[in-house]
């Protein structure tokens, strides 16, 4: 029974860390977006990076991000480059991430 226990709390622990370093790259992805978009629309970053992180806490995936996005970059940046960005930002901040641990 013990050793069923030890494998039940050594999922819980991954589970939780790879929980935990997920929320950690979309937020710093977030950030990234955030920065890139606020240079074209010649706004401040860090307010835009707040406004983008909330937006972020809506709906599970990147979709909720990439609708403000899309909305905020009206005639600025179209779907496709948004979607690229996602993407780019998405594996620099995972690779980012697993580097530091």
């Amino acid at each position: 029974m013990s050793s069923m226990d030890d494998r039940k709390k050594a999922f819980e622990n991954k589970y939780a860390h790879d929980a935990e370093m997920q929320f950690k790259a979309e937020a710093r992805r977030d950030k990234k977006l955030a920065i890139w978009a606020s240079e074209l629309l010649g706004i401040d970053a860090a307010d835009y990076t707040r406004a983008l992180i909330k937006a972020d806490m809506e709906l599970a995936g990147a979709e909720d991000v990439i609708g403000k996005l899309i909305e905020d970059l009206s005639g600025k940046a179209d779907e496709a480059t948004i979607r690229s960005k996602v993407a780019e930002y998405d594996a620099e901040a995972k690779e980012e991430i697993m580097n530091e641990v």
